[in-house]
């Protein structure tokens, strides 16, 4: 006998734990199917972002950011530190700490909730009278009907072709956040987000780290003079940045990874490495859905076609997250699968796309929201640009971290803010306020008439604010 369900959702990720906790919370009886496992074999919902994605390399980044604070800051303070070392499992073994501690805090959520949870793989067996019969391969099979049935399945690292992850030497993010101990020589292969935050980790503990990028531009998406600013700083730090390489032949044994490129200037090279981390871009996660079984469609990517309402070519049947169109955020997926609930109920779901925000966990910090220059540039838009740097920012002086500014771009007639780009310190906080901004259709006057506590770092935000229109306090 099957069990009945309103809502079923497959995939327990961002995306799917929020949508079944919402719809939960809106009467309906909810499921949520997940197949993440602990090292002991028990459930570990969450997905790519709690297990081996958002959270974990926090955690990294934290423990390093600590050792760097201790081996050359702490004497600026009148700290002295003796005999500093570094405990790698140690600190492997915290960060799995608060990976289990999230892991546990969704299945709370669950089980406050009333949400039967299924710990195995969903599948689509059919379409059945009053909805969908999905199958729930694990340690036990289950059969499950559901009137609505939410895809939240994320996504997958994508490998270079012909070179698959092997988890030990050729790392995806999975195995880029289990290194045991210290590389001496670190590459990396792609200068997205993954490749700088987990080379910032390893380089701040000593490894020499080198970043090989196919394209000609570091950090295409970013705002070029965010994107100049954080190459100077990267490449300060010591991280080597290699831009418009062409990777040949990978070869990986016992002594490491060898790595054949052709730089930019056409000259054959050769990396050395003892760790190499893809980081290449990500794939949506469809493997073993069975969409065909109910005819569900696919684009060419693999990923599931949904509508702005996140509506599949099938009755009831929704997507969210990594598996559709729109950036790969576990923020995105969030909104998405609370929106889809609240449809369902015959609600009006929101999701603005236009108000996502981006970041990068280095140090510096980058964020941003909107449209960057080169964008605006390209539709013809007439914009106004302001910015402000934390060397001015009596906090940013105190915190001893003045990297970096706050960019405003308004538009020139209106004054509406278009775009906010952030490199330095906590950009990641700062940036939330430029996003309920733009979400209020703000100008950027709004904001520079804003009072801002002194001292703060987001006085640099007021301040960049004020500069659009050549009026800063204290630059």
């Amino acid at each position: 006998m099957s069990k009945q369900f309103d809502v079923i959702v497959i995939g327990g990720g961002p995306g799917g734990y929020v949508a079944a906790i919402r719809a939960a919370q809106l009467g309906f009886s909810t499921a949520c199917i997940d197949e993440w496992k602990n090292d002991k074999g028990g459930p570990a919902p969450g997905g790519t972002c709690t297990n081996v994605g958002c959270i974990p390399s926090k955690a990294l980044l934290q423990s390093s950011e600590h050792f760097e604070q201790a081996n050359h800051h702490f004497a600026e303070h009148g700290i002295s530190v003796k005999d500093l070392k570094m405990d790698v499992a140690k600190m492997i073994a915290r960060k799995d700490t608060v990976v289990k501690q999230n892991n546990d805090g969704i299945l709370y959520l669950f089980k406050k909730n009333k949400i039967s949870f299924f710990h195995g793989r969903g599948s689509f067996a059919k379409a059945v009278e009053g909805g969908y019969e999905i199958k729930v391969a694990g340690a036990s099979e289950e059969v499950l009907v559901g009137k609505h049935i939410i895809i939240a399945t994320g996504s997958n690292a994508r490998p270079l072709p012909g070179v698959a992850f092997d988890e030990e030497n050729i790392l995806s993010n999975d195995g880029a956040l289990r290194i045991g101990a210290l590389p001496k020589k670190l590459g990396l292969i792609g200068s997205g987000v993954i490749g700088l935050e987990m080379g910032s980790v390893w380089r701040r503990l000593g490894a020499e780290v080198t970043i090989l990028e196919g394209l000609p531009t570091f950090l295409g998406g970013v705002d070029e003079q965010v994107a100049k600013e954080a190459m100077k700083v990267f490449t300060k730090q010591g991280l080597k940045i290699e831009l418009g390489v062409q990777v040949g032949e990978i070869k990986s044994g016992k002594k490491g990874v060898s790595v054949a490129y052709t730089n930019a200037k056409g000259e054959a090279q050769t990396l050395d490495v003892d760790k190499l981390i893809v980081s290449i871009g990500r794939t949506p996660n469809t493997n073993g859905l069975e969409a065909q079984a109910v005819g569900l469609a696919l684009d060419e990517r693999g990923a599931i076609q949904v509508d702005g309402d996140c509506r599949t070519n099938l009755p009831n049947v929704w997507a969210v997250g990594d598996v559709v169109r729109g950036p790969m955020l576990a923020h995105k997926a969030e909104e998405e699968g609370v929106a889809v609930a609240e449809r369902i109920a015959g609600q009006h779901g929101h999701v603005n796309f236009d108000t996502v925000p981006f970041v990068i966990y280095t140090s510096p910090e980058i964020s941003w929201v909107g449209q960057n220059e080169q964008q605006l540039k390209a539709a013809g838009r007439a914009y106004k640009a302001g910015s402000f740097p934390f060397l001015a920012n009596g906090r940013a002086r105190a915190l001893g971290d003045t990297t970096g500014f706050v960019k405003f771009l308004a538009d020139a007639t209106t004054d509406e803010i278009l775009g906010v780009h952030i490199i330095g310190p906590q950009a990641s906080e700062l940036i939330s306020e430029a996003v309920v901004a733009m979400e209020f259709k703000a100008s950027a006057e709004d904001i520079a008439r804003i009072c801002h506590a002194h001292p703060s770092l987001s006085e640099a935000t007021k301040e960049a604010a004020l500069a659009v229109d050549k009026r800063t306090l204290n630059f």
